[in-house]
């Protein structure tokens, strides 16, 4: 197996000596991150505010936001700030203490999911969310061994990062991880990717690896973004139950209304979860993530060592939450992802009737990736250099992929007509320049 393209390597800045006169931001931060830091961008950006889909730099330029989906109802929403500081005001304790605003967020946020799924464990983060959901998978399988796509990324725990070849800077996985490739864009999908999760399961027992389950992200994001034809991922679930498996959908990054046609990615597939986590937008900013699951699941866990998480589930981020799923709601904001995903997608297909560097343009709603080549091929080093293009013109934007040659575009859910044309013309001024 080739190791994949490291994206955040792709397009991070790089210096063999970071700049050492006082006052310097940069040079502070290199030094009090060290080998940990991740800076975007070959010439960094220092960001002083933003709302809605847009940030402002220290030095007064706006960017449109493209690449950020944790402020999925726009950067610092109203709603969500006056709701954040009226708690924080109030009280914010954990759990172990009743307080109603919880529940009247968990209430909320269960009517969006199946009835099934009634039992809600709140976390911080979706690496967290994620890092539970596998143990009790296992618990309930009696299985160790896990199924993920080929550049998929769950999080940045031990037990998740083993399970995010995204993650891994060299393709050496544990033994009880198999991997299996994206969806294909053929027309017998949901049948091939099956029969390759089928195939992943049969090699992890010839390792003597019971099969735990099978983990999505249901629109594939790492991967390069692969939302078609709805309703494909249904064969994969029922191969991973009659295999003894637990089928968990990541919503960390698909979920609350960002593909327009529902709520929740795998709700476009049909199918309904074992365990369903969630993070990123929940609190358009305010660091929250959770784990839904069947009550039978959570029982079986919790015979042998519970979950309690000191600031999962705590006031402030129930008020946050709230806020986020009344501002969806009010503004039409699924709708417009719809609305607004569908014009976008129309301005991409034009312009990749007259250039010849656009491939593929695939994804639901506000979160579509665009394919950057070369003669057909996957480009990584054109897609960095459109990124940063992209900058110039200013707009923010990522990439995904095992190539890293896919633009990966989740703007904010409150995106208009007008700023979607913003993006496809510099789009379009970038790409001349590439080409």
């Amino acid at each position: 197996m080739t190791d994949s393209v490291q994206i955040l390597e792709l397009n991070a800045f790089r210096s063999a000596s970071p700049p050492t006169e006082p006052g310097s931001h940069l040079g502070r931060r290199l030094r009090n991150f060290g080998a940990a830091s991740v800076l975007f961008y070959r010439e960094p950006i220092e960001m002083v505010s933003a709302s809605g889909p847009w940030i402002i730099a220290a030095d007064g330029r706006r960017y449109l936001d493209f690449y950020n989906n944790v402020p999925s109802v726009g950067h610092c929403h109203p709603r969500v700030v006056a709701a954040v500081a009226s708690q924080m005001a109030k009280i914010n304790i954990n759990t172990r203490y009743l307080c109603p605003i919880v529940d009247d967020y968990l209430d909320k946020l269960k009517d969006t999911l199946p009835s099934a799924l009634s039992n809600v464990i709140m976390t911080c983060s979706g690496s967290e969310a994620n890092d539970l959901a596998l143990r009790i998978a296992a618990e309930a399988s009696g299985g160790t061994g896990f199924v993920v796509t080929e550049n998929a990324y769950h999080g940045n725990t031990r037990y998740v990062t083993e399970i995010s070849p995204a993650a891994q800077k060299v393709a050496v996985r544990p033994n009880y991880v198999a991997t299996i490739p994206a969806p294909s864009e053929s027309g017998s999908v949901g049948e091939e990717f099956a029969k390759n999760l089928r195939t992943a399961i049969c090699a992890l027992e010839s390792r003597q690896q019971k099969f735990a389950g099978f983990i999505c992200d249901s629109i594939f994001s790492s991967d390069g973004i692969f939302s078609d034809p709805a309703g494909f991922l249904k064969l994969a679930v029922t191969e991973t139950r009659k295999a003894g498996g637990v089928f968990i959908a990541d919503e960390v990054q698909p979920g609350f209304a960002r593909s327009g046609e529902t709520f929740w990615g795998f709700a476009r597939h049909g199918i309904t979860p074992d365990i369903v986590t969630m993070g990123k937008p929940m609190g358009n900013g305010f660091p929250m993530a959770a784990m839904a699951t069947r009550p039978d699941l959570l029982v079986r866990f919790c015979k042998d060592v519970g979950y309690f998480n000191t600031f999962g589930g705590n006031p402030v981020a129930a008020a946050a939450g709230l806020a986020v799923l009344d501002v969806i709601r009010d503004e039409g904001l699924q709708e417009n992802a719809l609305q607004i995903g569908q014009y976008l997608k129309g301005r991409l297909s034009d312009i990749a009737r007259s250039r010849r560097r656009i491939g593929a343009i695939r994804g639901a709603g506000l979160f579509l990736g665009v394919d950057i080549c070369r003669d057909g091929r996957p480009d990584a080093a054109a897609t960095s250099n459109v990124i940063n293009r992209l900058k110039e013109h200013g707009v923010l934007v990522g990439a995904a992929g095992r190539t890293a040659s896919t633009l990966k575009l989740r703007p904010p859910l409150c995106l208009t007509t007008t700023e979607a044309d913003i993006f496809a013309d510099a789009l379009e001024k970038a790409l001349s320049k590439v080409d």
